[in-house]
């Protein structure tokens, strides 16, 4: 079994909390990745960043900098967005790092996918940029089935990921493999809404959930009731996990 989620545009550098283990698996791809973003003037990065002036400037500094091998910090640790937040990786017990290890993977756009403690430096740089790298005409290319064959053939995988990042794997997933998607959100006319701050926050607590459980099959995954949500058979099935919350949060 895997899980997939998503990184988070926010990242930190913090070398000391925890000792990172391996070298991400596409090192070498990450490094022409770094090639096209350095080859590219200021303004042209600012515009595939879609960010303002201040930020640009973080990170083509951090470009110039940026070495792959040195001074790095686990992955798990580097992303500082929402659904990171609410992980609480920091709190992990021996146990659940262990888990996370050896069940979490994280997409990214400038590392491909990236175990736990997968040693990172921040960059910017999301899965839907077109950045062309090698001839590819954008990540997706790039990347292909890759990340998909980086899982190392799951019974099933647990889809915690935007839609801009699940379709790096949902596209290129072997059919026998099964892929489900978790929704977390609000009945609306018959439908399952998502938020996006609530639904980030879920996501983040599903991970805590399964790591504290240790969970290894889909149907325990019934059981999660955090942040007011509960299970809705109605708006499931084989495919699709969805967690309903009230209004209110009760």
């Amino acid at each position: 079994m895997k899980i997939i989620i998503s990184p988070a545009k926010k990242m930190r550098d913090d070398p000391d909390s925890l000792a990172w283990r391996d070298l991400p698996c596409y090192l070498d791809r990450a490094q022409e990745v770094l090639v096209a973003l350095r080859e590219m003037t200021d303004g042209e990065r600012q515009k595939l960043w879609a960010c303002n002036d201040q930020i640009a400037a973080l990170n083509s500094c951090r470009l110039e900098q940026m070495d792959l091998t040195r001074r790095l910090t686990p992955a798990l640790l580097a992303y500082k967005g929402i659904q990171y937040q609410r992980m609480a990786p920091e709190v992990f017990t021996g146990g659940e790092l262990e888990y996370v290890q050896a069940h979490l993977r994280i997409l990214s756009g400038f590392y491909g996918i990236l175990r736990p403690l997968d040693g990172v430096t921040p960059y910017r740089l999301e899965m839907q940029a077109k950045l062309k790298v090698n001839g590819a005409a954008n990540l997706y290319d790039f990347w292909g089935d890759s990340l998909a064959r980086a899982m190392e053939e799951p019974d099933w995988v647990l889809n915690l990921a935007s839609k801009e990042y699940s379709l790096c794997i949902s596209r290129h997933l072997d059919p026998e493999v099964k892929l489900i998607t978790c929704l977390f959100g609000e009945e609306k006319n018959g439908k399952v809404v998502e938020k996006g701050t609530i639904c980030k926050m879920a996501r983040g607590e599903m991970v805590r959930f399964m790591a504290e459980r240790n969970i290894v099959g889909p149907g325990e995954l019934q059981e999660f009731d955090r942040l007011g949500f509960r299970y809705a058979p109605e708006y499931s099935d084989d495919k699709t996990l969805a967690f309903l919350r009230s209004p209110t949060g009760k």
